[in-house]
């Protein structure tokens, strides 16, 4: 009779500390003072079974989701699915003031990106802000037939200092 009880105690117990321990994980996203971020982006898809490209507009999104800090967007490069770089699209950093965006457009008709196209942005802050979102959205219409989707960038280098500490 002990065993049972310790043993509905102990499944008990897990069942509340589970969602806790979601509550802590998914609490731990952060602030930050800058990044670069992959962002895969589909100048086009393959359909059917002869595998015929579907021609597809790609938006670059990038959205600065603090409410009360600017952030500097320092890089906007777009590559090819073999990593060549085929467009820088920031010459000198943009600042995105709270809650604005920024978006960049690469046409249907341009399919030199390919299916493994993607995007490196790089942003900075001067102090710990919220990360922005970025994303890229696909939308391509062909005959009777449309599709579009989203692809949410992936964060491969964390700065560690606030910029200007960098410069001290």
């Amino acid at each position: 009779m002990n065993k049972k009880f310790a043993i509905v105690l102990f499944f008990m117990f897990s069942f509340f500390l589970f969602p806790l321990q979601l509550l802590q994980a998914d609490d731990k996203t952060g602030l930050s003072v800058g990044q670069t971020i992959y962002v895969p982006a589909y100048s086009h898809i393959y359909s059917g079974n002869r595998e015929m490209p579907f021609l597809l507009t790609v938006t670059l999104s990038i959205r600065n989701i603090d409410p009360h800090h600017q952030i500097r967007i320092t890089l906007a490069d777009y590559y090819e699915t073999q990593g060549k770089l085929l467009k820088k699209h920031i010459e000198t950093p943009i600042t995105l003031n709270p809650l604005e965006s920024l978006r960049y457009v690469i046409p249907e008709s341009d399919k030199s990106g390919g299916s493994g196209a993607n995007f490196i942005v790089e942003w900075e802050a001067d102090k710990p802000v919220n990360p922005p979102i970025v994303e890229s959205i696909m939308i391509g219409t062909q005959t009777q037939q449309g599709i579009s989707f989203t692809s949410r960038g992936h964060v491969i280098m964390v700065s560690q200092q606030p910029v200007h500490e960098k410069t001290k």
